[in-house]
């Protein structure tokens, strides 16, 4: 009897892209006439092709790795210019980048958009893939970061988020060239696999995790904000060209100052205050606030304002900012710099000496600042230390910015805004990129006369579109919801101090609240919690108020180089004004409500990337004071432990629950305290404490800290005979935190 002879591996591959709806390994073995012992040499065949990377192996098929299986999982990409919807297979083994497939949509296809992910048949045309959807499986593709771990097959990636402790099963051929032990990320390409973990394909290698300025890198890629600006966005940039002056208003004879942090990477804000010679406003001010005319460079619909609007804001990091327009325009035709005409759009604001204002005009115009000032420095011209930058501009400039800040403190303490009192911290980094050290940032009268200028330039733009009946852009801060102010008054209790309660809350109210506990030990504290009572604010074409600025109608403004609300308020006040044809266009009007939710979304993001970049660097920091006893308030209570806030660097830590005493301890959400079983110790908000860092973990931001004091005196021992009592101490726990709410019932009742 004979057999045919066993196909060679070039034979195996051409059989493969000759037939791609059979490469079951039945099949190749009935293609070729293979019995018996050839099957087992078949299969040694594929095993080693597949290790080669030639063919890929799903669900027991085998198809050539540089070509497609009829059936596979495909992420839908945006559109092209023509409007063709294209997508990419989420699985591929071949060499180069992969495949970009036409989609052919039929009448009764699912809606499918960007990042949606569909199961689609692969079929090869004249110009390419083309692709049919069989349904719709999903939206947006689950991407993680983490540290690469190479196993026999493939490998492991263990995520750097502190939230998340599962790992990611790399199948092989799906690792690329990553190493063993770098930052990668990857993406989902499958639901979990025998193990219960996801399976994931490495799309990007990101270096070695504990490498200089790695630590923004992984905040970018795990919150996956854009850092690269398209092609068509650049070109458009860079053929940007300066505005003229044309119909603007000229006010290049006014002495604009812009004043920004030492380290500015933009000056988009110029200010003037002038003494108002209007006989009906006695001792009042005339005040200039001039913003760069971002409008007129990033016009509706471009490639730019595309970018910009997916963006939503700049995202700024220690040692990197990851900016909403390209620098061309960020930091250079919309910077204000000295000497240097600039188009704006600048409001004039007649001012009362009550600080009050009475009246406002707008204007597009050009401007020429005459300085570029630091906060510092003007801080100290304004006390008698002048440089000489400053000098000439001491009595003509400063001073009246001074004086109207003065008249507009006045009117701010009457207007009560939410005066909350948090200590900014600074990550200063070296030229190794490096934390040298961490201070908190100084907090001058130059700071928050600038603060306030914005701010009523912001009121004066939401209270000019509502005159013109314009659409645009609240920047909304709803009132705080009862929980929270609930769990407010308790910790306000419990340090001593009393909100009160059965009226309508106004800001002034936790202002007195804020009062009383300054200067005390729980000045901080109040702080925080106030802070964390407070809704978040958001970006609305509904008006519905800023509560913590004690605010009817705001609007941002100031900024558009770094927001693009404000740009859609530039915008507003151009098509309400007839400025141009660069104004709010009926495509930006009909998507505010799609637009305010997406850079709600986007802030929010910035935020979280923001925080978890300060994280990671104060555990990088500390991590060479492992061992240490450190001072700190506990600044919050869970089940798993207590959050600790050190003293000298505001880091936050966990002190483990598990890793205190040999006690059970019952968790009370009331009272937000941990209260032991045998010995009564309540670990609560608002407690000072000495604690240990027994851990740092700069990947991950990660601070674990063990227990030492508590309010100046030691632990007491719990348990018996060095046991924990779990099941007794429950019981007791629960019983005495039963006992404590009935008490607080009773005391709110009896009020």
């Amino acid at each position: 009897m004979t057999h045919n002879p066993i196909p060679t591996k070039e034979q195996i591959l051409a059989w493969l892209a000759d037939n791609p709806d059979h490469g079951a390994k039945r099949d190749l073995a009935k293609a070729f006439g293979l019995k018996g012992t050839a099957k087992i040499e078949l299969k040694r065949l594929l095993k080693e092709l597949a290790a080669e990377g030639k063919i890929q192996r799903r669900k027991r098929h085998y198809h050539d790795s540089d070509s497609l299986p009829p059936v596979t999982v495909l992420e839908v990409l945006p559109p092209d210019a023509a409007g063709d919807l294209w997508a990419r297979p989420m699985e591929w083994g071949g060499a180069g980048e992969p495949p970009r497939i036409l989609m052919h949509l039929r009448r009764d296809d699912p809606a499918i958009g960007a990042g949606d992910r569909v199961l689609g048949r692969i079929a090869k045309g004249a110009e390419g893939y083309e692709a049919r959807i069989i349904r719709k499986i999903g939206v947006a593709s689950h991407r993680v970061v983490g540290i690469f771990r190479k196993g026999a097959e493939g490998g492991r990636i263990t995520p750097i988020d502190k939230g998340d402790m599962k790992e990611w099963i790399v199948p092989a051929g799906a690792a690329g060239e990553a190493k063993d032990g770098e930052l990668v990320e990857a993406e989902q390409t499958g639901p979990k696999g025998r193990m219960g973990l996801p399976r994931a394909r490495i799309i990007e290698r990101l270096g070695d995790p504990s490498a200089p300025r790695a630590v923004s890198l992984i905040a970018i890629h795990q919150h996956g904000i854009p850092d690269d600006f398209p092609d068509d966005v650049v070109a458009e940039a860079d053929a940007a060209t300066p505005a003229e002056l044309g119909k603007r208003e000229d006010l290049t004879d006014l002495p604009f100052v812009t004043i920004d942090p030492a380290d500015a990477r933009d000056r988009d804000d110029a200010c003037l205050v002038l003494p108002d010679e209007d006989p009906a406003n006695e001792d009042g001010y005339i005040l200039w606030v001039a913003i760069a005319d971002v409008a007129h460079y990033v016009r509706p619909g471009s490639a730019l304002d595309r970018e910009a609007r997916n963006r939503g804001n700049s995202t700024y990091f220690p040692d990197r900012v990851v900016p909403m327009l390209p620098d061309r325009l960020s930091g250079d035709l919309c910077s204000l710099h000295e000497n240097v005409p600039r188009a704006v759009l600048a409001v004039q604001m007649k001012i009362g000496s009550d600080g009050r204002k009475i009246s406002h005009r707008f204007t597009r115009g050009m401007i020429r600042s005459i300085a570029s000032l630091e906060y510092a420095q003007v801080q100290n011209a304004r006390e008698g230390r002048p440089d000489e930058k400053t000098a000439p501009l001491v009595d003509d400039i400063i001073a009246p910015i001074y004086a109207c800040y003065g008249a507009l403190k006045r009117a701010r303490a009457i207007r009560q805004p939410l005066e909350l009192d948090l200590p900014e911290r600074q990550i200063v980094i070296d030229a190794a990129g490096k934390v040298a050290s961490i201070k908190f940032k100084e907090r001058l009268d130059a700071h928050r006369l600038i603060e306030e200028f914005m701010v009523l330039a912001n009121v004066a733009a939401a209270e000019e579109l509502e005159r013109l009946r314009k659409p645009l852009l609240y920047r909304v801060h709803e009132e705080p919801p009862a929980d929270k102010i609930e769990a407010l008054r308790e910790v306000a209790q419990a340090s001593g101090f009393n909100l009160a309660k059965g009226q309508v809350l106004k800001t002034a109210h936790l202002n007195r609240l804020l009062e009383a506990a300054e200067g005390s030990e729980f000045d901080e504290l109040i702080n925080i919690s106030t802070l964390r009572s407070m809704t978040q604010a958001y970006y609305a074409p509904q008006n519905l108020g800023h509560f913590g600025l004690a605010l009817r109608s705001y609007a941002h403004f100031t900024s558009p180089i770094r927001r693009y609300s404000d740009l859609i308020v530039h915008r507003a006040l151009i098509a309400g004004h007839g400025w141009g044809k660069d104004g709010l266009s009926q495509a930006d009007i009909e998507t505010l409500d799609e637009t305010g939710q997406h850079i709600s979304d986007t802030e929010r993001r910035s935020m979280t990337a923001e925080r978890d970049t300060t994280d990671r660097y104060l555990a990088a920091y500390l991590s060479d004071r492992v061992g240490s006893e450190l001072t700190g308030r506990i600044s919050g209570v869970q089940k798993f432990g207590a959050f600790v806030k050190l003293d000298d660097t505001g880091a936050d830590g966990l002190i483990p629950i598990r890793s205190v005493g040999r006690e059970f301890f019952h968790y009370d959400r009331e009272a937000q305290q941990l209260v032991g079983a045998d010995t009564g110790t309540v670990i609560g908000i608002g407690q000072r404490v000495v604690v240990r860092l027994a851990e740092a973990i700069p990947v991950t931001g990660g601070l674990e800290l063990e227990l030492l004091e508590l309010d100046g005196a030691s632990l007491p021992g719990g348990g018996k005979g060095g046991r924990r009592p779990f099941k007794h101490g429950r019981k007791q726990g629960a019983l005495k935190a039963k006992k404590r709410a009935v008490a607080r019932k009773v005391k709110r009742t009896r009020k």
